[in-house]
């Protein structure tokens, strides 16, 4: 299969003058803000969906997604397998680094093995590489291990950095953020995108300008971006109601309908295919953050499954979400290829009493405590609805010792290193979209798989569950082309998940954004924000 060049992308230096000319006549700046930071200006520092999104902005990917998440070329003007486990990205010729340096192969391939290397955090989309290599100036070459069917589409996040830059500031390698280091690329950039960096200051903005020399033609009219992080809600709020911001990337649910009213802004919202969900650390003999000594409750099923049906995702909804949720009882989202409909039905909710005698039956008459961890700043409602959830099992005589906090501090504390070694959590909220792929082998491959050190696969599975017939299940469906057979194989791993209580999936997070009227944007369904589809009227 080979993807060619759109016939729409004009010249380079045609592009960039007609905007150079537009630019300079109507200087626009937009304004936007949302609950926590940014983490890093390092595109391979977390993979985490803010940062990606965030930094796509500087630096493009080898084929990126268009308006409706489609796969469409970028710095690859075209790409293909030339056998099951060969697979080329021709270069675009004449890009520009923003310092004005060419983009060449050499570039792509150090990126690359940068974002599987040391420090990355994105190693889970490199699993079944085996070597990447230039053919020349302007193709590169990678061997697999085996047949990946969806490499290109897990690249598609994967942006594309200076060689020449990271060497000479020491930034070959990304600095490590489950160990809190830093280098330059946490607060420098030099990257090929539609914006370039002009100030960052971490915790407080980050300034963005207009990259005239893009390669692309661009659809957005900015001069200049500032980003600023608000944590507090109606602070953020405000602020957009009285035109100090232009856009809110996140709308508290309990502020969504008066802004509705508002006729100077606009709200945009649909589901999202992030899925929220309930962690718990079946891995360690005994929990790091729990009374209970000498065994782990969690590696009980009866346990899991009676804190999971304790668990009200209706009263959350109705409660906490103000009805913009979509409770599931399954880690993928409809619209996510491998999402089984059949499997999304939830277990009755347990009676408080019904619920102490499973864990009775387990071996805890008195229930038990333990500690969760959860982000104050990344999902919506994040530290209310783990406020909920320890209400719903305290009723159960489970006492959960909230620790909520930012997301910075958060991520450190319960993802797991990059050698894949556990983070130090017991129980804990994430969220997880598969936004590289839209498949559900993304979710088995970093989330529900047995973490494993040499083939990278579990690197978000961050409670340590394993079932070896799922593992085995999940490396067939990812190379799988026959679609009966791989529907097959999806359908029961998910099936052993479901009865196995391996996760307490919560809810499909709704997706609200709101701006003032004079913003045209996009809102795609993966929550990532392209600035180069912005327009300030």
């Amino acid at each position: 299969m080979i993807f060619s060049l759109r016939q729409s992308v004009a010249l380079a230096a045609v592009a960039c003058a007609g905007f150079g000319m537009a630019s300079m006549a109507e200087a626009k700046t937009f304004k936007w803000s949302n609950s926590g930071d940014v983490s890093s200006m390092d595109p391979y520092a977390r993979q985490e969906t803010f940062l990606l999104t965030f930094t796509q902005n500087i630096y493009d990917p080898l084929i990126r997604r268009d308006k409706n998440l489609k796969l469409e070329p970028a710095l690859a003007t075209k790409w293909g397998q030339t056998d099951p486990t060969t697979w080329f990205f021709d270069i675009r010729p004449n890009v520009k680094f923003h310092d004005g340096s060419p983009l060449t192969a050499d570039d792509v391939v150090f990126s690359l093995n940068r974002a599987n290397g040391p420090g990355s955090n994105l190693q889970s989309n490199f699993v079944s590489v085996k070597e990447i290599k230039k053919d020349g100036d302007m193709r590169v070459v990678v061997t697999t291990k085996y047949p990946d069917p969806l490499l290109a589409d897990k690249w598609a996040a994967i942006t594309i950095m200076s060689k020449a830059w990271a060497e000479k500031n020491n930034a070959v390698n990304s600095a490590d953020m489950t160990k809190n280091e830093e280098n330059f690329a946490t607060r420098n950039a030099m990257g090929t995108g539609p914006f370039m960096l002009k100030e960052r200051k971490a915790g407080e903005r980050t300034v963005l300008v207009n990259n005239p020399n893009w390669w692309d033609k661009p659809e957005h009219n900015l001069t200049e971006v500032i980003f600023t992080p608000v944590a507090n809600p109606a602070t953020r709020i405000a602020a957009l109601k009285a035109g100090d911001i232009d856009m809110t990337y996140e709308v508290p649910p309990a502020d969504t309908e008066s802004l509705k009213k508002d006729a100077s802004i606009k709200v945009m919202e649909g589901p999202e295919t992030r899925v929220v969900y309930l962690g718990m650390d079946q891995e360690r003999p005994e929990l790091l953050e729990s009374n209970v000594k000498g065994k782990n409750p969690f590696k009980d099923k009866k346990v899991r499954e009676a804190i999971h049906r304790s668990i009200d995702v209706e009263a959350i909804k109705r409660t906490v979400m103000r009805g913009q949720s979509y409770p599931t009882n399954l880690m993928v989202a409809p619209g996510i290829n491998g999402y089984m409909k059949d499997l999304d039905k939830r277990p009755a909710l347990l009676k408080p009493d019904e619920a102490k005698k499973m864990l009775a039956d387990a071996g805890y008459p008195n229930g038990f405590e333990v500690g969760m961890d959860c982000p104050n700043d990344r999902y919506v409602n994040d530290e209310k609805i783990c406020q909920a959830v320890v209400a719903m099992l305290a009723k159960i005589g489970v006492k959960v010792n909230l620790k909520a906090q930012t997301r910075n501090l958060y991520f450190a504390k319960i993802l797991r290193k990059n050698d894949l070694s556990p983070g130090e959590t017991s129980f804990y909220m994430l969220g997880w979209s598969p936004a590289q792929t839209y498949d559900v082998h993304n979710v088995f491959e970093a989330l529900i798989q047995t973490p494993n050190k040499t083939t990278k696969k579990g690197q978000f599975n961050a409670g340590g569950y394993s079932n070896p017939e799922l593992d085995k299940l999940a490396d067939a469906m990812e190379q799988e082309t026959d679609k009966a057979k791989r529907d097959d194989e999806i359908a029961k791993a998910t099936k052993l998940y479901v009865d196995d209580f391996a996760y307490i999936p919560l809810h499909q997070q709704a997706l609200v954004w709101a701006s003032r009227k004079n913003i045209d944007l996009v809102q795609p369904a993966d929550n990532s924000f392209p600035l180069r589809f912005v327009n300030v009227k």
